[in-house]
């Protein structure tokens, strides 16, 4: 008598079927690698990392002889975020907060991104342990306070002007996770 059991046909035919709606029932996770799941990502990222006019803030006061630097530092100034102070002799200008740059210094940021498309996707493929992606998307900024708005900012900070021009691009690395896909930090 053998003591290997043998499955029944309907057993085996069940099994198999299982096995093949496996993939299909994976399409729809939030871990799967589609444009929609990206999407879902990015945004749950920009929501908490808002776009800023300085990324790397100096301390306030500041002082500059920098031509660009003061350009830009005016630019705060005239929106009433900053108060300057010139220094004839030296050709510098310092720069400190008004009460209501204080609300938004030293980094200034002017509003979070909302991805509205993903144009092209490589490929998930393992690195750090985790399978990733290169996503290149569309996106839109909201909550621009005004005094984002103004062409004198915009003509200051090229990168604001280039977020705020309507259909902005840029690109992602993302990483899959059980909980779906995070830009990686």
């Amino acid at each position: 008598m053998s003591s290997a059991r043998k499955c029944p046909a309907s057993f085996a035919a069940a099994l198999a079927a299982a096995l093949l709606l496996l993939p299909l029932a994976a399409c729809d996770s939030k871990s799967s690698a589609t444009p929609a799941n990206f999407i879902v990502g990015l945004n749950a990222h920009f929501a908490d990392h808002p776009d800023c006019l300085l990324p790397d803030p100096p301390a306030f006061p500041f002082e500059t002889t920098d031509p660009a630097k003061t350009k830009q530092m005016d630019a705060l100034a005239d929106a009433q975020l900053l108060s300057v102070e010139v220094e004839r002799d030296l050709h510098a200008s310092r720069y400190t907060t008004t009460e209501a740059g204080a609300r938004v210094a030293p980094r200034f940021c002017y509003g979070h991104r909302v991805v509205s498309t993903i144009d092209s996707f490589t490929p998930p493929a393992t690195a750090n342990g985790f399978p990733e992606t290169q996503v290149a998307y569309h996106y839109t900024m909201e909550n621009i306070p005004v005094w984002a708005k103004s062409e004198a900012m915009r003509a200051a900070f090229p990168a604001l002007a280039f977020d705020t021009s309507g259909t902005p691009s840029d690109k992602a690395t993302l990483a899959g996770t059980m909980a779906g896909w995070q830009v990686p930090d």
